[in-house]
C-alpha cells in the first residue's frame, strides 16, 4: 500500500497573520481528496498567544506585535533565524490521534538533533523539545474536523532576547536555546529539509 500524498511548500519569509489565515482557509475548504501539506516558513518578529494563553505570561512586548491565535498552548515568539513548519494533515489518513501527532513531531526534532550529536528530549507535561533543560523547539496545534494546522518552531540562529520578555509557553524563567548555540553549523535551509524528511517518516508519509 502506498502512503498518502504529502506536499511540502517552502514559503520563505511571510508575515504571521496572513499565513495563519491561509491555514484556516485551507483547512476549512479541505475535502477527503485534498492532499495534506507541510508549510515551511520564517516569520518577522511576532508573539503569538494560544487559545488558553494567560496575559500575565506577556511581560513586556515592547514594539513586537502580539497576535491572539487559535492554536493550543500559551505564548511564544517567532522571528528570523527560526524554522517554522505548519503541519496541515488529515489525521485519519495516517492513523494518528492528537497525542500521537504531537509525539511524532517531537521525535522528528529529537532525531534531527541526534544526527548532529545533540541529545534532546520531549517533556509530556510541557510539549516541545529540550536540550539540557533549555527549550529549543516549541509546538502548538489545532485540530478541526480531523485536520491539523499550526505546528512547530525550531530555533536555529536567531536573536533570543525577545524570549526574555515572555514566560515561554507559560513557564517563568524557562531558558531557551538554538541549534547554533549547540555546535550545529548546518544552515537553516539544510536543517529545514532534513527536518521535513524526519517528519514525513514519523507522520507516516514515508513507508
Amino acid at each position: 500500500m502506498h502512503p498518502p500524498p504529502l506536499i511540502t511548500r517552502y514559503l520563505g519569509r511571510r508575515a504571521y497573520q496572513p499565513t495563519w489565515r491561509a491555514m484556516q482557509t485551507y483547512t476549512n475548504q479541505r475535502t477527503p481528496d485534498t492532499p495534506s501539506e507541510l508549510w515551511v516558513v520564517e516569520h518577522p518578529p511576532v508573539y503569538t498567544q494560544g487559545q488558553a494563553g494567560k496575559p500575565e505570561h506577556l511581560l513586556k512586548p515592547g514594539q513586537i506585535p502580539v497576535v491572539q491565535t487559535d492554536r493550543g498552548g500559551q505564548i511564544t515568539y517567532h522571528g528570523p533565524g527560526q524554522i517554522v513548519v505548519y503541519v496541515l494533515i488529515a489525521l485519519r489518513e495516517v492513523g494518528l490521534g492528537v497525542r500521537a501527532l504531537i509525539s511524532a513531531m517531537e521525535q522528528s526534532l529529537v532525531d534531527l538533533l541526534a544526527a548532529y550529536d545533540v541529545t534532546a528530549y520531549a517533556r509530556p507535561e510541557a510539549p516541545g523539545v529540550y536540550v539540557a533543560e533549555a527549550k529549543i523547539a516549541a509546538l502548538g496545534l489545532r485540530v478541526r474536523r480531523g485536520y491539523s494546522y499550526h505546528g512547530l518552531a525550531l530555533n536555529v540562529a536567531m536573536d533570543l532576547s525577545p524570549f526574555a520578555n515572555i514566560n515561554p509557553c507559560g513557564y517563568p524563567d524557562l531558558r531557551v536555546t538554538q541549534t547554533s548555540d549547540q555546535g550545529i553549523q548546518a544552515d537553516q535551509t539544510t536543517l529545514a529539509r532534513q527536518l521535513i524528511q524526519y517528519l514525513k517518516q514519523h507522520l507516516g508519509y514515508i513507508m
